[in-house]
C-alpha cells in the first residue's frame, strides 16, 4: 500500500485536525507530580488486564473508568494558590492517576508500533472543548507521530480537508479515521476528568468512542471522573468497561509530605518534632480528599 506524506504542510494540518493542545496540558501536570505517589493504580489487575502489557490476553473490555470524588488524585497532586505569606499550599487535586497513566505506557510501549495519546478536560475551557476537537486533539497526536501514513489514511485526511476552505473536520470525518488508525495498530487514548465535559457534548463523545471500539476491538480507553458520570459511561459504552474506584492511599499522602518537606524554602520554621506529628497525624486523619 502507498504511503502519503504530509511533511510540507504538517504544521497547518495537525492545526486543522484540532485548535486544543493537551501536550503542552500533559507536560505542565507531569512537571509537577510528585514521584511514586499513585503507582499502585498500575500495580492492580484491572490495570493489567486492560492495558495487555504484561502478557495478559486480550480482553472484551476496552475502557477503564477509573472515578473518585474532587480531589482524590485522578489527574495529579500540585501546588494551587498561596498562603498570606505568599507561599505555595500542596492541594491534591484530580490529576495524578492520569499523567501516571500516560508515562507509563509510554515507557512500556518505548519501540513498539503502539500510539499513547490524552486530553485533559478543564471547566474553564469548556466552550472550546467540543466532542470533535476533543477527537480532533486525540487524532492529531496520532498523526503527528508519524511522517509517512498509508494512503487511505491520508486520502481520509484530504477529502474533509479539500471538500471547503477554512472547513473543519467533523465529527463523522474524526471517528472515521480513528477508526482507520486503530484497527490497525493499538492506540491508547487516556481523558481525563470527563465530568468536566458539557452534557450534551459528552454524549456525542461518548457514541464516537462506542463507534471506534466497534471497530477497533484492539482501541485501548483510559477514563477519569467523578462517581454521578459512572452510569452514564458504562451505559453509554454498554459491555466494554471496567470501572475502579480511586482515593488516595496513606502511603500516597505520607510520600507527598516528604517530598514536600523536603522541599521546604524556610527549613527553620519547624523542628524535627514538628515534622514527625505532620507525618504522623495527617495521614491518619486524612478524609480521602
Amino acid at each position: 500500500m502507498s504511503n502519503y506524506s504530509f511533511a510540507d504542510d504538517r504544521s497547518q494540518l495537525l492545526t486543522w485536525l484540532s485548535p486544543l493542545g493537551p501536550g503542552l496540558r500533559h507536560c505542565e501536570i507531569q512537571e509537577r507530580r510528585v514521584n511514586h505517589v499513585g503507582e499502585w493504580l498500575t500495580r492492580t489487575e484491572e490495570f493489567r488486564k486492560w492495558c495487555g502489557l504484561g502478557g495478559e490476553s486480550e480482553v472484551d473490555k476496552g475502557v477503564l473508568f477509573c472515578y473518585g470524588n474532587p480531589g482524590v488524585g485522578k489527574t495529579f497532586i500540585r501546588f494551587q494558590g498561596s498562603s498570606p505569606g505568599g507561599r505555595s499550599e500542596p492541594v491534591l487535586t484530580s490529576h495524578h492517576g492520569s499523567s501516571l497513566v500516560v508515562d507509563r505506557l509510554c515507557d512500556q510501549t518505548k519501540g513498539q508500533n503502539t500510539l499513547v495519546t490524552c486530553f485533559y478536560f478543564d471547566f474553564a475551557a469548556r466552550k472550546e472543548q467540543t466532542a470533535a476537537s476533543v477527537l480532533g486533539a486525540l487524532l492529531k497526536q496520532m498523526v503527528s507521530r508519524t511522517g509517512r501514513i498509508p494512503e487511505n489514511i491520508g486520502r481520509a485526511l484530504r477529502e474533509p480537508r479539500e471538500a471547503v476552505s477554512g472547513r473543519r473536520p467533523q465529527l463523522g470525518d474524526i471517528v472515521k479515521i480513528l477508526q482507520l488508525i486503530t484497527s490497525s495498530q493499538r492506540a491508547y487514548m487516556v481523558i481525563d476528568a470527563l465530568d468536566e465535559f458539557m452534557t450534551v457534548q459528552r454524549f456525542r463523545l461518548l457514541d464516537s468512542l462506542k463507534a471506534i471500539l466497534e471497530k477497533s476491538p484492539r482501541a485501548r480507553i483510559f477514563v477519569t471522573g467523578r462517581p454521578h458520570i459512572r452510569t452514564e459511561i458504562e451505559t453509554g459504552l454498554a459491555g466494554r468497561v471496567t470501572s475502579v474506584s480511586v482515593s488516595p492511599t496513606r502511603d500516597d499522602i505520607a510520600q507527598f509530605l516528604r517530598i514536600r518537606l523536603s522541599e521546604d524554602e524556610t527549613p527553620d520554621a519547624m523542628d524535627e518534632s514538628l515534622k514527625a506529628d505532620i507525618l504522623k497525624k495527617i495521614p491518619k486523619n486524612v478524609s480521602g480528599m
